[in-house]
């Protein structure tokens, strides 16, 4: 792995064809939840199934979270004070028609790193994924709804629907692009039924949405690692 700073974050780089995100193979671009260490999606690059010379690479949160377990980030601050008062009154979470403070900036930040990605590293858009998980699926799914980033696939692990109506107008344009959705029946941080909700938006926007709903919590289980292995496959061996 390799670790490298651009455009205001760190960066990790791993496997491709030297371990450290070298070659020209695909590029699977994937960004971690709210609280998590920096690398806490790396081990994913050795995990997933994936076309041999496939490059990962994780950039970190710019918010810095003072946490009992480390230098946990973040893309944007959650109240977490709220998310347990909706928790113990058993409400449903629902940000559907939300725009967090803070999630401009981090779309901002999200797209000035994309844009520099390519002086680093080469980038082939018909062969580039980009997800994340949690907080950074939330991130990437804004981002790839609401701007003309190139990419072939979205990845969304535990997600759920955010900003619904800020998404631009012309969404549809992302017709036929292929998304992996995965979510816990039992997710106590980001309720079941707004990750449906989701699917069914990005399906009705004319994505091609593959939907795999597990018996668990907020969580990336081994057999989604596997349908997710060849979620990426299929989609750089369309490319």
């Amino acid at each position: 792995m390799r670790v490298v700073e651009l455009s205001g974050l760190t960066v990790r780089l791993a496997a491709g064809t030297d371990g450290h995100g070298g070659g020209k193979g695909p590029l699977v671009i994937l960004l971690h939840g709210f609280g998590a260490l920096g690398d806490d999606l790396v081990s994913l690059a050795e995990e997933l199934d994936v076309p041999g010379g496939t490059r990962f690479v994780f950039p970190e949160g710019p918010l810095a979270l003072h946490v009992g377990y480390g230098a946990a980030r973040a893309w944007w601050i959650v109240d977490m004070n709220a998310l347990a008062e909706e928790r113990a009154a058993g409400r449903m979470r629902d940000l559907s028609g939300e725009v967090p403070q803070g999630l401009p900036a981090a779309r901002d930040a999200i797209e000035s790193f994309l844009a520099a990605l390519p002086r680093l590293v080469p980038v082939d858009p018909k062969r580039t994924i980009i997800g994340g998980f949690s907080q950074g699926a939330m991130l990437t799914c804004d981002l790839v709804m609401r701007t003309a980033l190139p990419c072939a696939g979205l990845v969304q692990l535990s997600g759920t629907l955010l900003a619904r109506h800020h998404w631009r107008p012309d969404a549809a344009l992302r017709r036929g692009m292929p998304v992996f959705l995965s979510h816990g029946t039992g997710d106590p941080v980001l309720p079941f039924p707004m990750a449906e909700r989701l699917r069914d938006e990005l399906r009705r926007s004319g994505l091609s949405v593959e939907w795999h709903a597990f018996r668990g919590g907020h969580e990336i289980p081994k057999p989604v690692l596997a349908r997710l292995g060849a979620f990426l496959t299929s989609v750089f061996t369309r490319a």
